[in-house]
């Protein structure tokens, strides 16, 4: 209840230890930024923290939003997600997020790049090393991750970025899939949420999830 008595209520995800503590920050400044671009798609944040009593235990709190079991329009979504690309600007020029943001559990690269051929491949990597880390090293994993960062990834992203052209460093979602957006009941809208942000290409997704679509 608010202050003025009308009803209000929220969302709230918690999470534990200290990677739990990264996820909600990069949780809330994803849908913090995404929010101060195009609010009516996306709940509210509010805030993230720890819990007084239980120090081990972190939130991420914002509005609650009554969803639709449908999916949004493909091309209402679309057009809500290019508004969202074109509207955004990176702060700094450069591609990258301020703070790491999670793709499920699997943390991203966000390193500040000039370049979207230098992030990507960073960020390939960064998902290669979490690869090799919790799997073990693979010969065949060596082979063909050498042919990716000699010989694919210049191949197709160098030409973006060369004789004039140039790649926007555009605030995507991060990992948006059918279980991420959704309809608001109450006014028709299309909503996207549980973001993990990154300004990159406009057509980027989850650079960890395409570690495996890259290398098969």
């Amino acid at each position: 209840m608010l202050s003025n008595g009308t009803p209000q209520s929220f969302f709230i995800k918690v999470k534990s230890k200290e990677t739990g503590r990264k996820m909600v920050q990069g949780e809330f400044e994803s849908m913090r930024t995404i929010h101060s671009i195009i609010p009516e798609s996306v709940p509210e944040p509010v805030a993230w923290g720890t819990y007084t009593d239980i120090p081990d235990t972190q939130f991420f709190l914002c509005a609650f939003r009554e969803m639709a079991d449908d999916m949004p329009d493909p091309l209402n979504l679309g057009a809500l997600l290019a508004a969202m690309h074109q509207k955004s600007v990176s702060p700094t020029g450069k591609f990258g997020f301020h703070v790491t943001t999670y793709a499920g559990y699997l943390p991203q690269y966000v390193g500040r790049e000039d370049t979207w051929e230098a992030f990507f491949a960073k960020s390939m990597r960064w998902a290669l090393d979490l690869e090799i880390e919790s799997k073990g090293p693979s010969e065949e994993l060596d082979r063909l991750s050498r042919v990716l960062f000699d010989r694919v990834i210049p191949r197709l992203l160098r030409p973006l970025e060369s004789e004039g052209r140039t790649v926007k460093p555009s605030l995507v979602h991060g990992n948006l899939w059918y279980a991420n957006s959704g309809i608001d009941v109450n006014n028709g809208q299309n909503m996207i949420f549980d973001a993990c942000c990154l300004y990159g290409h406009n057509e980027c997704k989850s650079l960890p999830h395409l570690l495996y679509y890259a290398l098969v």
